[in-house]
């Protein structure tokens, strides 16, 4: 089976209080961006690229994936207004039937995790870690209770049928509904579609603040560089 990357570049960074957005930052001497980029090059079941970005960044990335030595075919589709616009977006330009999410701001995952999740037999599968601290309901009070034993805390990447999630993106663009990711929006518009949630990594974080960056540096170093 072939698959089609839709990778998010699109984000501001606003949380990073940096005029450069992270994903164009450098995390072990390279820019965000390239880990995933590269180690995707690897992967012979992706069979191309959609990096959804602003437009202003596109010659900059281009630039990148000629020093980087990517081969794989990537085209550039507008960043929205919204993370949900944004994949809507790059889902515009997905010819394969099947199609892996991924974000700029996660690059820690590895070309293990990648074949882990295609490996999955289901088609529409997502990663997912336990939740490790106590969780309740409630904005500036307590407002109700939530089980920590029942909740998942999603990661990516996450891989779909394109045609489901196509027509979800549709139906909540019509009704006006916002997702933050694209698991619960299959899960909400297809309930009768099984999506699996394989096992996690504990070094799959997002990169979001500037403590995030610090962190990012020791991660890498304990996940990439001390297993050559």
């Amino acid at each position: 089976m072939k698959y089609t990357l839709l990778f998010l570049s699109g984000g501001t960074g606003s949380r990073m209080q940096n005029a450069v957005p992270k994903q164009y930052l450098l995390l072990a001497g390279k820019p965000v961006i390239m880990h995933i980029l590269e180690r995707v090059d690897q992967i012979e079941e992706v069979e191309d690229v959609v990096v959804v970005c602003a437009k202003e960044y596109e010659a900059s990335i281009s630039l990148m994936i000629n020093q980087y030595g990517i081969r794989k075919p990537i085209v550039f589709a507008p960043a929205g207004a919204t993370r949900q616009e944004s994949v809507r977006n790059g889902l515009a330009l997905v010819k394969n039937e099947d199609v892996i999410v991924h974000e700029a701001a996660r690059p820690f995952v590895k070309v293990d995790d990648f074949k882990r999740l295609i490996a999955v037999k289901e088609r529409n599968a997502t990663f997912g870690a336990s939740i490790p601290f106590s969780v309740l309901k409630g904005h500036g009070y307590v407002e109700g209770l939530l089980e920590r034993s029942e909740l998942i805390n999603v990661q990516l990447p996450q891989k779909f049928e394109t045609r489901l999630l196509k027509d979800a993106h549709e139906r909540a663009a019509a009704e006006g509904r916002e997702f933050t990711e694209d698991a619960g929006m299959i899960y909400l518009y297809h309930p009768d579609v099984p999506i699996k949630v394989c096992e996690g990594m504990d070094y799959d974080i997002k990169l979001t603040t500037r403590i995030d960056m610090l962190a990012g540096e020791q991660i890498y170093e304990d996940v990439f560089s001390r297993r050559k």
